[in-house]
């Protein structure tokens, strides 16, 4: 991942909102309590936690990331926006709240376009299902299968995606069609099946990955 965004993570931000669409979205639409405790696995930049930082300055918030030198780029950005994020470096899926420091579960684990670049995404959920504590959600927004594009521009972007190490989770998507809209499941699929939009509880996610 350090090879990936040694240079990236300067332009990072400024490139991604083409093309990364659902994030704000999602953030909006979390109702969080003052003494919530949220996690973003695969922080990047630290943005999406920033902005939640300016929206409740009453909630903790964490960030976990694999890449060393985007941590970097992420604690520049929340010194600078003068915002309390408490940052981790570790694999999604070795998630636990012990590497940050404490002891007690988190309320919201997001992945904002993080699981098409975790090669074990079943055991990236299976982590946060575990790290979340029962009431709480699992927020994900990341690329769809593509399948209303028009087939030569979604095959160039899934060519152009691959150069940076991101991969559409097509049985993902599949599995969550499947067992969404329940009433611990929610998935909202945007335009031309480009991103989708999943909140979901621990045991949700439990019994999707199980399912899977």
């Amino acid at each position: 991942m350090d090879g990936v965004y040694r240079y990236q993570r300067h332009v990072y931000d400024l490139t991604r909102k083409y093309f990364l669409f659902g994030r704000d979205r999602m953030l909006k639409e979390m109702r969080l309590e003052p003494d919530a405790r949220v996690l973003e696995i695969g922080c990047g930049t630290a943005r999406n936690l920033i902005k939640l930082a300016r929206a409740h300055p009453k909630v903790s918030l964490y960030g976990l990331d694999a890449s060393d030198a985007m941590l970097e780029t992420a604690a520049q950005s929340v010194a600078r926006s003068r915002v309390r994020v408490v940052l981790a470096q570790g694999y999604a899926e070795h998630l636990s709240p012990d590497l940050f420091g404490v002891r007690e579960k988190f309320d919201v684990a997001i992945f904002s376009y993080s699981l098409s670049m975790i090669p074990d995404w079943r055991g990236a959920l299976v982590a946060a299902a575990s790290a979340v504590k029962e009431g709480g959600s699992i927020r994900i927004v990341d690329f769809g299968d593509l399948r209303s594009l028009w087939s030569p521009l979604a095959l160039a972007l899934r060519a152009w995606l691959n150069w940076f190490h991101v991969s559409p989770r097509d049985e993902l998507l599949r599995i969550l069609e499947r067992a969404a809209n329940n009433r611990e499941c929610s998935l909202r699929i945007l335009p031309f099946r480009y991103a989708f939009i999943l909140s979901a509880s621990p045991s949700a996610i439990r019994a999707i990955v199980a399912g899977g």
